[in-house]
């Protein structure tokens, strides 16, 4: 008895100790996470603390148009979590192909959001930076293809004191593997969609999740699909067909 009483006493002041690491490095305890968290599943076990971070810089890899698509529409989804309680996001572009009615899918107000188009990476990245320090955002969203690791440390210093979610979506990378002090790195691909019934050729966005670097965390692959207003898994088959990306429609897409 006395030694499974020291084992539980050694469990629960190493899950103290790495909570103290978590929260010396930038990691935060979501407010959101009082209830079902973000609803991505085993996606939040890979987290410190089981816990999708936020407050912190998360970076988002979109090496194709297709991939940027399916990006932009599982942002949506945290977009909707992260901005519940009435907080308006930024998001900041050089070249917006997102069409704003769109995000209405995934329950997210297009007037909550404040559309920046700008021409250069680094008026991006200043913006950006001084935006994260607003306290009464929910999110800051960035495109852009590239961030050293230098700027992106200053943007998760600046998001450490106001916790504030930043998110990177880098589109067409050049340097898709250079290290970042973000602390998650993900890669969202489209999948087949499953057509739903009564409704011909249309089916629920779906996402092949690669989580490629978690900070004290682990990476993983997960298949998830929007589906009755919120995350849910689903089984793939792994046929790699041609994509189908049914996420948000850009503005050439749009009649």
């Amino acid at each position: 008895m006395r030694k499974a009483t020291m084992t539980g006493e050694k469990q629960e002041i190493l899950a103290r100790l790495r909570q103290q690491i978590s929260a010396a490095q930038g990691f935060k305890p979501s407010p959101i996470a009082t209830s079902d968290g973000f609803g991505l599943g085993e996606i939040e076990a890979c987290f410190p603390n089981d816990v999708f971070p936020t407050g912190t810089i998360h970076e988002f890899l979109a090496e194709h148009p297709e991939d940027a698509a399916a990006s932009e529409g599982f942002i949506a989804g945290l977009l909707a979590k992260l901005m519940r309680n009435g907080n308006s996001c930024l998001w900041i572009s050089h070249n917006r192909k997102l069409f704003p009615p769109s995000l209405e899918t995934y329950g997210v107000d297009p007037q909550q959001i404040i559309f920046l188009d700008l021409y250069y990476t680094k008026e991006i990245l200043s913006v950006m930076e001084e935006a994260l320090k607003c306290e009464g955002l929910a999110c800051v969203l960035a495109e852009l293809p590239d961030i050293d690791f230098a700027q992106s440390r200053r943007l998760q210093l600046a998001t450490e004191k106001s916790h504030v979610t930043g998110i990177l979506l880098r589109k067409e990378p050049k340097r898709s593997l250079s290290a970042t002090a973000c602390s998650a790195r993900w890669q969202i691909k489209p999948q087949p969609t499953e057509i739903l019934e009564g409704i011909p050729g249309v089916g629920n966005p779906r996402w092949e999740v690669n989580l490629l670097k978690v900070k004290n965390g682990e990476g993983g692959k997960f298949y998830i699909e929007w589906a009755e207003d919120k995350f849910a898994p689903f089984e793939s088959q792994e046929t790699n067909p041609q994509p189908q990306t049914t996420t948000l429609p850009e503005r050439g897409l749009i009649a």
